[in-house]
């Protein structure tokens, strides 16, 4: 293998350790059994399970006859079952791939490989890449820039309830515990307690679903991710990244650096689910609000505790003098109001949710597009909270009240050359193209170097070696270039939460301030000092009356939000955090004082874990995206231009859309009328615009349009989104201090095979026309999200021309917004499956066309993989890590294009023969709808409670209306899995017919992309089983010329692993993946029997629809194989 050897799947996997978990915990779950179920049951449980594992062994070893005898042997025995013997069997089969599935999740970290992938650690990437010619500095500006966004979905792919799924982390931890080699025989005895206990009581748990969940649950659920796992997870990999960063470049990662951080649509996306609404939406941001507070509680709570310290700066016992002042009672002393705890910004209209200063009249005064939120930059809704405006005084600065503390910032800003600058503190950004232009200057070269050698940053001098040392540390922000003593900066400095001010008023960086306070705590050492410099106040506790505030003030917020879920109007005097600024202001003001007095080590601790999580989480955990289908836009302007006279907007051409959408945005007036009668769907839509103007970008991050296909349907959301907001203003019963917030990002969502083809046509249109290339300019700061849907172009034209169509897309897409000057984050909407793009994260991303992810990616994580990937601690920390590898690596080394043109002409003939073969079928085959309704489970899927959407966008019964979700979900529980590989045989066959062979291996070599897309296929072609897929058609299928059809897709199946053989090498499927392959053999001997009786249960149901206990048993069997595959959808 050449260059990219690397991205095919290890082989140095050690099983062992696998193996003896998943004995153990089968071992249990026997005993277990034995005492639940019965002896005389769990002997027939043993006898099922050893005849399929020999079934299996003999067809593994090409004994096929052998091994269909004795899976036809064991498929009587399970038809020959009475239900009431069913039901626990099926139960017991699903429980042990579930203990399974967590050993291999425990064993993936234990061993530092995902599901047999090896996967670097940080370390090792970053050196890496040093050694591959990547410059520190150049490395330290990606690691620092670097924005990747995970979104989590309440797609219904899972299928667990959320009570076993926290079961299952709490026997993970188990599993962890035992591994250590410290524990003595009584802790081990303890430690095999407790699982038993655990194992015990998931038996005594339903496993089923009673009720369809609502998305307030769902909501709940995404949440439970956040406090389960990724809320300790973050901070760790961010201390990990800090940590290796300082080792390899010398310079820390900034405070407010966030690599990764979370989204949500659980209450946003209301695409075909009508049980997502205004208030739904509403609802949810409400809940993830408590639940931040409720958590940042959590840990203040602790750090008062820890900072027990009366040892603090003047700033620090300033304001906790003012705290004390306040919690006084009142009197006429003159005390002056609070400044210090409440941060407003300053000449500026700041996003917040749910307050507001903008009146009406203001705002139609000027364009309210552009001159009421010109001053929004993209950075507010994709860089850290708190870091976005480069404008002193304004919403990056949490001291916005400095000049009342230490003097003007003006005054200190004359100082900052002298100074030093911040460790890293990274700027929002830098131009369109870029997402920091970092200058550096070393500590040497600083004021005063030329002049004795001695700088004027600190009251101490420092050596040549201290000096050397510092040079890594000092970053300048933009615009201070380093000139001579008394020079003023060019441009405003930003970040001013992170730089300090001294008792001269003069302003510290980050790095200077640690430096004297590392010489601090050697200079306090002796208790003499202590007594002549007394910096306390005897009997105080500055940090813990600070923190006590913050805790009145999460306090009050968590109960705005229950008052606001239940529907009362809150305490409008009730001093609560609206902003994360706000609670960052007191935290780093402590922070900073631990450094300035020698405590820089306690600050480091608990409490920066607290600031970055601010950083990373904000005050609403994971924002929300708002997705709609574009024609609901289109019904909107439709019904408004009809009821003004206007005529019909849905009959527009194109043409004349864009110019009356442009001409209504360039104007001062509100199109719609106060008293508009909109039908009831098209008024949703506009409940749902309000209610995003009023919850605003501390809440909601981007408006997703599904179906996009045109450049008047991103303009027809942002005339909707304005209306929307006058409407706000315009209401009678709006609070006086309501302000509709700056208009969400407008993220157009390409997905069947002709929007992907038309994407850089509609996307050229968009950034030409002027009223938008000028908002996004003013608004967005020249950044444009677009979302990729992988699940509806696979399920339009297969996954061989769909995985290239959407190569192209991007490639497009980026040189369009290239040319434009435009910065592009694209938004992949993965599923779990490899039918709908799922697959190895590190492989996905590693061969992404070059320049489509440069450090900024989104990507949505979606159903049962959420709780696979972020459900345990110490797995969702590793994901997290490979995530942001995945992006450095693609951003720092690209994955190399096509070598020849050549290629490329190959993969649009391969593209086109697959596209026609799948299509022929699914579309043009007048027996598949019909077949593929008896043959899988698709129409009983509706009875699974695993989502609050329904299965199908319209009420009809063609594969178009289906989502892709079900559509893959059926597949995948027959094993046939027909979407991931069908079309692919016939492509792969037609280019070898035509002499191409060695093209093709060629291909698969040296290109990323090819190679990734034929390796994930056949990954997922080596979990399908035809012996399963013909069962289901021998039982459930009488028509015969429906089962000549199942019979014709199984041999197009083996023709395709014939084809991806041929140009992968392999001997046989897996063969680049043995450890997958051994992870399946160990399954297959549950999942089989799990499919037989689906079968035997589907064949029963459908003669006896009413069957309470055969519904249940067959979701007993969906969820059996949804866990044995590891995927559903």
């Amino acid at each position: 293998m050449t260059e990219h050897h690397e991205m095919h799947y290890a082989e140095d996997y050690p099983l062992q350790p696998l193996v003896d978990d998943c004995r153990l915990l089968g071992s249990l779950l026997d005993d277990c059994l034995r005492i639940e179920v019965g002896e005389e049951l769990f002997q027939k449980i043993e006898r099922i399970r050893t005849l399929s594992e020999c079934a299996q062994q003999l067809n593994s070893a090409h004994d096929k006859e052998a091994g269909r005898l004795l899976g036809q042997k064991m498929a009587e025995e399970l038809f020959a079952l009475p239900l009431d013997e069913a039901l626990p069997i099926l139960r017991a089969y699903g429980h042990y791939l579930n203990l399974t599935s967590i050993a291999e999740q425990h064993h993936s970290v234990r061993t530092s490989r995902m599901d047999g992938v090896p996967v670097k650690t940080v370390d090792e990437v970053f050196h890496d890449l040093l050694e591959g010619g990547v410059s520190e500095d150049e490395l330290y500006e990606a690691v620092t820039t670097q924005h990747v966004e995970i979104v989590l979905t309440a797609h219904p792919t899972q299928v667990n309830r959320r009570t076993l799924q926290h079961k299952h982390s709490r026997i993970a931890a188990q599993l962890a515990h035992i591994d250590r080699q410290d524990l003595t025989q009584e802790e081990r005895d303890h430690a095999i307690e407790e699982l038993i206990r655990e194992i015990t009581a998931l038996w005594q748990t339903d496993e089923l679903r009673r009720k369809k969940p609502t998305p307030l649950d769902e909501a709940r659920g995404g949440l439970h991710i956040v406090e389960q796992s990724l809320w300790s997870s973050l901070p760790k990999l961010l201390r990990r990244v800090s940590g290796v960063l300082k080792k390899r470049t010398g310079r820390e990662l900034p405070i407010d650096a966030c690599p990764i951080r979370f989204g949500s649509w659980m209450g946003g996306d209301r695409d075909g689910n009508p049980n997502v609404t205004a208030k739904t939406t509403h609802d949810v941001a409400c809940l993830s609000r408590w639940i931040a507070a409720d958590l940042y509680l959590k840990e203040v709570d602790a750090l008062r505790f820890e900072l027990s310290m009366n040892h603090a700066s003047d700033e620090v016992h300033h304001m906790a003098q003012e705290v004390t002042h306040r919690q006084a009672p009142s009197d006429d002393s003159g005390v002056p109001p609070r400044h210090s705890a409440v941060y407003i910004p300053v000449g500026t209209s700041a996003a917040n949710g749910l307050r507001a200063s903008v009146s009406n009249a203001e705002l139609l005064a000027g364009h309210p597009s552009e001159g009421m939120f010109g001053d929004f930059h993209g950075e507010d809704m994709m860089s850290p909270p708190g870091i976005s405006s480069p404008v002193a005084g304004g919403p990056s600065s949490p001291r916005a009240q400095w000049p009342q503390m230490r003097g003007s910032l003006a005054d200190a800003a004359a100082n900052a050359m002298a100074k030093g600058s911040p460790r890293g503190v990274a700027h929002p950004y830098s131009g369109a193209s870029s997402g920091s232009g970092l200058a550096q200057q070393a500590f040497g070269q600083q004021q005063g170097q030329g002049q004795g050698g001695t700088g004027t940053g600190s009251s101490t001098s420092i050596n040549g070696t201290e000096a050397a040392a510092l040079a890594k540390l000092q970053v300048l922000p933009p615009g201070v270039t380093g000139m001579g003593p008394g020079a003023a900066p060019t441009a405003p400095i930003p970040n001013q939460g992170l730089f300090r001010t001294d008792t001269a008023g003069k302003l510290m960086s980050p790095s200077a301030l640690k430096r004297r306070g590392l010489q601090a705590a050697a200079f306090h050492k002796t208790s003499m000092d202590a007594l002549m410099h007394p910096r306390g106040i005897a009997g105080s506790n500055p940090y813990r009356l600070i923190l006590g505030e913050v805790r009145q003030r999460l306090l009050a917020t968590r109960k705005r939000m229950e008052e606001l879920l239940a529907g009362h109007v809150p305490d409008a005097d009730a001093d609560w955090f609206e902003t994360e600024e706000q609670l960052l202001q007191p935290l780093l003001a402590c922070y900073w004082s631990l450094w300035e007095c020698g405590g820089g080590i306690i600050a480091e601790g608990r409490l920066l874990d607290l600031i970055r999580r601010i950083y990373c989480f904000g005050l609403s955990l994971m924002k929300l995206d708002l997705r709609q289908e574009s024609t609901r836009h289109t019904d909107c302007l439709n019904e408004v231009t009809e009821h003004l006279g206007l005529g019909s907007y849905a009959e527009w051409d194109e043409d004349k859309r864009l110019a009356f959408l442009s001409e209504e945005l360039g104007g001062r007036r509100p199109l719609i009328p106060p008293a508009m009668p909109f039908s009831p769907d098209c008024k949703e839509v506009m409940e749902t615009l309000k209610v995003a103007a009023v919850l605003g970008r501390q809440c909601l991050s981007a408006y997703v349009i599904s179906m996009a296909t045109r450049a008047s349907d991103v303009m027809a959301v942002e005339l909707l989104q304005r209306e929307a907001r006058l409407m706000v203003l315009g209401e009678s019963n709006a609070p006086q201090h309501l302000r509709a917030s700056p208009p969400l990002r407008v993220v157009p969502l390409f997905e069947t095979l002709s929007d992907l083809d038309a994407s850089r046509a509609v996307m050229e249109r968009l950034l030409t026309n002027e009223w938008y290339a000028n908002h996004l300019s003013t608004v967005h700061h020249n950044q444009q999200e677009v979302m990729l849907g992988y699940s509806d172009s696979g399920k339009d034209a297969g996954r061989l021309a769909a995985a290239w169509a959407l190569y192209k897309a991007q490639e497009d897409l980026v040189s369009v917004c290239k040319q434009h000057g435009v910065q592009l984050t694209l938004f992949h909407g993965r599923g779990g499956t490899v039918g709908r793009g799922g697959g190895p994260m590190q492989l996905a991303i590693q061969s992404q066309p070059p320049g489509s992810v440069e450090g900024r990616l989104r990507i949505t994580e979606q159903g049962e993989m959420v709780q696979a990937k972020f459900g345990v601690p110490s797995v969702a920390l590793r994901q997290l890590e490979i995530f942001s590898n995945s992006v450095l690596i693609a951003t720092m080394q690209p994955p190399k294009p096509p070598q020849h043109d050549s290629w490329r002409e190959l993969m649009e003939e391969m593209s086109a023969v697959s596209c026609k073969a799948y299509r022929g079928v699914v579309f043009n085959e007048p027996r598949f709808i019909s077949y593929f309704q008896k043959a899988t489970p698709q129409e009983e899927l509706g009875n699974l409670n695993i989502g609050s959407r329904p299965t199908r966008r319209k009420a009809t019964g063609d594969v178009t209306s289906l989502r892709a979700i079900p559509w893959i979900f059926a597949w995948t529980q027959t094993r046939l899995i027909l979407p991931a590989w069908l079309g692919v045989g016939e492509a792969l066959q037609a280019a070898t017919s035509s002499g191409k062979r060695e093209v093709l291996r060629d291909m698969y070599e040296h290109w990323p992309f090819f190679q990734s897309v034929v390796d994930l296929i056949e990954m997922v072609m080596s979990k399908a089983d035809m012996r399963i897929a013909a069962l289901y058609d021998a039982v459930l299928v009488q028509d015969p010329e429906e089962r000549a059809l199942g019979e014709g897709l199984r041999r197009s199946y083996m023709e395709t692993v014939s084809a991806v053989l041929a140009v992968t090498g392999h001997s046989r499927m897996g063969d680049n993946n043995p450890i997958l392959r051994r992870l399946i053999e160990m399954r297959n001997p549950h999942v089989d029997p799990i499919n037989v009786m689906q079968v035997e249960i589907l064949r029963r149901l459908r003669s006896q629809p009413d069957n309470q206990q055969l519904r249940d048993a067959l979701l007993l069997t969906i969820n059996g194989v949804a866990a044995g595959m590891r995927n559903t959808g």
